[in-house]
């Protein structure tokens, strides 16, 4: 019985990578033909430095284009057992109250901060009156700062899923904002 698992499991490793190679093969063959288009047109070259220089590129539209039509880049759930211990949490806390652009939060300390929703880590750094910031752009196109905290083991432009550890709140304070091109939202209507 062990064999056969074993044997099911190389089978579908064997055609995950089949799969992976055939997605990088494609990705490289759509890069080279947007390269020369570009090289060769300046019109198209102008609508590439608007919206990729310019504007704040979105990481998740591309990213959800390429899902919609080549599949996950990688096909792990096939691999991963469904029983696997994961840090999955919800946000929680004892009190909040506005700051600046966004919201304070009481936590506990020494709390462990999850990523609200699925998205790219855009930026990792200081800003300003919040201390350490992981910016994680979200899959519903919403920016959001996650300051004082000390980061896990995330680095910039990492794909992260709702509930993945970003981090430690450095005391007992978590700083949230909300930011959609270019514009502050109300935290009430995400925590």
């Amino acid at each position: 019985m062990e064999n056969r698992k074993t044997v099911k499991k190389k089978l579908v490793l064997k055609e995950s990578v089949k799969v992976f190679i055939n997605k990088v093969l494609i990705t490289i063959l759509i890069f080279l033909v947007g390269m020369i288009l570009v090289k060769d047109n300046s019109k198209f070259k102008n609508i590439i430095i608007t919206n990729v220089y310019e504007k704040n590129f979105k990481f998740t539209k591309v990213k959800n284009l390429y899902e919609k039509y080549f599949g996950r880049i990688l096909s792990v759930d096939k691999i991963v057992s469904a029983d696997e211990k994961v840090f999955s949490e919800k946000l929680s806390y004892q009190s909040k109250s506005k700051y600046k652009n966004g919201v304070k939060l009481s936590v506990r300390d020494k709390y462990m901060v999850p990523s609200l929703e699925s998205g790219i880590v855009v930026f990792m750094g200081e800003k300003e009156g919040y201390g350490n910031t992981i910016i994680v752009e979200q899959i519903n196109g919403v920016d959001v700062y996650y300051s004082n905290i000390n980061p896990s083991n995330i680095k910039l432009y990492d794909y992260i899923e709702k509930g993945k550890l970003l981090g430690e709140v450095k005391d007992n304070k978590l700083y949230l904002v909300f930011q959609k091109d270019g514009k502050y939202l109300d935290y009430k209507k995400y925590i």
